[in-house]
């Protein structure tokens, strides 16, 4: 899968499908995006159906298929005002986390690209974020930014505030932000271990609670977790970040089921190796130990 190529795919594998369609049922799915090939990325898909339907294309330059989708609905918007004044529909309203580069910075664009309105969470450049909303905004979309930790509570709960205040509700929330503290098991310290399971899980849980919460009040919305293929089979020198993605697969799996009445549904998806800023930092020699596992021997392919 390409680079970007696997957090749109987060958002492709987890975003509405039919506007009409019943109320969500709770299964889960594990496959490969390719078959015939070692697993690569991993869609975890948790729940019902309802919303709108993406299509995902996995070619060298990966772009975000939005049939029968985001799109559809957006000219729904326009149409709906010439034929019925009286009738209001309002294109998706979109968190995404860590959202200013590598995979984040993708699904944010390609949100607001297709006409949602976006928040764009960051921690620290406020420059990257601000290039992104004036982007999206070129294309006719809507995007504020918003500084934060997300594994700091009070954080998250301002930026889903920000969000509401804005727009008047959230219908997306994609969990993405994530870092990684590599080193072996016997030589990671205490906080190594925690500085990532406080952002990669508990960031997850937290913005979670908080965004379903103004879902619920409507009875519908959407939950996208970026979790990781080491989740699934684990890595050397990532036993903190490989716990934590494994935790956010059994967190989907469970908030899924207890949304699913609600009308809320939630997802994962589990990239393999993606070449990004964050895993330009794991250093040459590490980046060719994991594109070993790749039948191509090649990220984002």
């Amino acid at each position: 899968m390409g680079t970007i190529a696997a957090a749109k795919a987060a958002a492709a594998a987890a975003v509405f499908q039919s506007p009409c369609s019943p109320a969500p049922a709770v299964s889960f799915a594990a496959h490969s995006v390719r078959s015939g090939r070692q697993r690569r990325a991993v869609s975890l898909s948790v729940s019902g159906t309802f919303g709108w339907c993406l299509k995902l294309s996995c070619s060298g330059n990966v772009k975000l298929l939005w049939q029968d989708g985001v799109r559809t609905h957006v000219a729904a918007v326009e149409q709906a005002v010439v034929q019925d004044t009286t009738t209001k529909l309002e294109a998706p309203i979109v968190v995404v986390t860590g959202a200013s580069r590598g995979i984040g910075k993708a699904i944010a664009l390609a949100f607001g690209k297709a006409g949602c309105k976006v928040l764009v969470n960051y921690a620290r450049s406020s420059t990257d974020a601000e290039e992104i909303c004036k982007e999206i905004e070129a294309f006719g979309g809507q995007a504020i930014t918003f500084r934060g930790d997300v594994s700091n509570e009070a954080d998250v709960d301002s930026m889903i505030k920000a969000a509401v205040d804005t727009w008047g509700t959230i219908d997306v929330l994609v969990n993405n932000a994530g870092i990684t503290r590599d080193t072996l098991l016997l030589r990671m310290k205490k906080s190594q271990w925690q500085d990532v399971v406080d952002l990669n899980l508990t960031g997850v849980f937290l913005c979670t609670q908080a965004a379903t919460k103004v879902m619920m009040k409507k009875k519908k919305g959407r939950v996208i977790n970026i979790a990781s293929v080491v989740g699934l089979t684990g890595n050397l020198g990532q036993a903190n970040y490989a716990a934590a993605k494994a935790a956010v697969i059994g967190l989907t799996k469970t908030a899924a089921r207890e949304f699913a009445s609600r009308n809320i549904t939630v997802n994962a998806v589990a990239p393999g190796f993606i070449s990004s800023d964050m895993t330009s930092q794991l250093g040459e020699e590490i980046e060719k130990k994991n594109l070993i596992n790749y039948s191509l021997r090649s990220a984002n392919a």
